[in-house]
């Protein structure tokens, strides 16, 4: 009886010390590096997001990107202004489609809409040469930072733009997309989605000749937005380490689009990693005030197929929007709900499988997190946890850029 009660207290004391390892301290409640040490450390390293929204915002009539823009007003998160600001060097420029009927008109429509946003993207490189350079290869990165410009990978955020036609990724592997997701918040023609009721167990047929295309043109497989039953599959499938360019850990909130821990494992085990995104709704539970909803459901009633309106609209639109947030305001996540996504991977997986996707324009932003100007605050809160300028030089782009050199060498084979 003794020992085997003191083999119970053994094994609680051991659990105890596991879980121990995975509470965090609040960042808010450390005493942090100087903002002087912490920005001279970020501008010493190469900071890559692999998921920039930001062509939806580029394609407004009237937005510059080129000045600064208040992101409470112009409700736009990225300018080259603020990326200098913030010490962010660039990353993936995302063509994203939303999904809508998978009917021949629906396809042709989301065919010529995504090649219309690769348009947007290669004409703000055209008109701002000074400030933008395209990246076609990992090593184009630090090249293109080093000239001073922010660092320009393409990526495709739903492969709804394909139209079922899987040799339509080679055209956009050469207008400069090195970067592919299946699927969005709902299910289509390649893949599940992690938000909608399976209907192909995973990838479809389609989807699987995706994954060997991508794979043999040198593209990185994306993760983010599939079911689990995807990334599943294209462990299983690709020759190359697959991300997931904008997600977070279940085991932190158990939100369909987190990845739980044994997946997490399985991505590293596998070479991949997981980019964290600064998404509220995905880092915690968030519920709103009836009266909230209520304002936004009338506003998007009065202002329906915004992205098609005139700028005189768009304008009223951000205009009435701001005023609605002062009168019913957003219950939001915070910088510490985000960094406990991020430390949580690290702790799991390492600091080789772990970077950062915060969904700018996309719906990311936390407060104190709000947009590119304070991205320098993550690499203060790293420097805080102990972690050395090489391992948040990891994070910040090295791992990514691994895994492109990784999808590159496969294609050359």
């Amino acid at each position: 009886m003794m020992r085997a009660k003191a083999l119970r207290q053994a094994t609680f004391a051991l659990v105890s010390i596991s879980l121990a390892a995975f509470v965090f301290e609040p960042v808010s409640a450390k005493t942090l590096p100087s903002e002087r040490a912490a920005r001279a450390l970020h501008e010493r390293i190469l900071t890559l997001d692999s998921h920039l929204d930001t062509p939806a915002v580029v394609a407004r009539p009237g937005f510059d990107i080129l000045k600064h823009n208040e992101w409470r007003t112009a409700f736009a998160q990225v300018d080259v202004p603020r990326m200098k600001e913030g010490g962010l060097d660039g990353g993936f420029w995302v063509i994203y489609t939303a999904q809508g009927p998978r009917t021949p008109e629906g396809l042709n429509a989301a065919r010529d809409a995504g090649l219309m946003r690769a348009v947007v993207i290669r004409e703000m490189l055209a008109r701002s040469p000074k400030y933008f350079g395209l990246a076609l290869k990992a090593d184009d990165a630090a090249k293109i930072a080093a000239e001073g410009k922010r660092v320009v990978f393409m990526s495709i955020e739903n492969s709804y733009p394909l139209a079922k036609d899987v040799s339509l990724l080679q055209t956009y592997y050469k207008l400069g997309v090195r970067l592919v997701g299946p699927v969005h918040f709902a299910n289509n023609d390649w893949a599940d989605s992690s938000t909608d009721k399976p209907e192909w167990g995973g990838l479809s047929p389609l989807g699987k000749e995706l994954v060997a295309e991508a794979n043999r043109l040198g593209m990185v497989l994306d993760q983010s937005h599939a079911s689990d039953q995807v990334l599943d599959q294209m462990l299983e499938l690709s020759t190359a380490p697959i991300i997931a360019s904008h997600s977070g850990c279940k085991a932190i909130y158990d939100h369909p689009r987190n990845l739980d821990d044994d997946r997490l494992k399985a991505l590293a085990a596998k070479g991949g990693v997981i980019q964290m995104n600064a998404f509220g709704a995905y880092l915690k539970a968030l519920p709103q005030t009836p009266e909230r909803r209520a304002a936004l459901a009338k506003l998007a009633a009065t202002y329906p197929n915004l992205a098609s309106r005139s700028q005189a609209d768009q304008d009223a639109f951000r205009q009435a929007r701001a005023r609605l947030d002062v009168e019913f305001p957003e219950n939001r996540a915070t910088f510490d709900d985000f960094m406990a996504h991020l430390l949580h991977a690290i702790k799991l997986i390492g600091v080789d499988h772990v970077g950062i996707g915060l969904d700018w324009d996309g719906g990311g932003g936390v407060v104190g997190l709000e947009d590119a100007s304070k991205v320098w605050k993550i690499t203060q809160a790293l420097m805080a946890e102990g972690y050395s300028e090489a391992d948040i030089a990891k994070i910040w782009g090295g791992n990514v850029l691994r895994v492109m050199r990784e999808a590159e060498a496969k294609a050359q084979k």
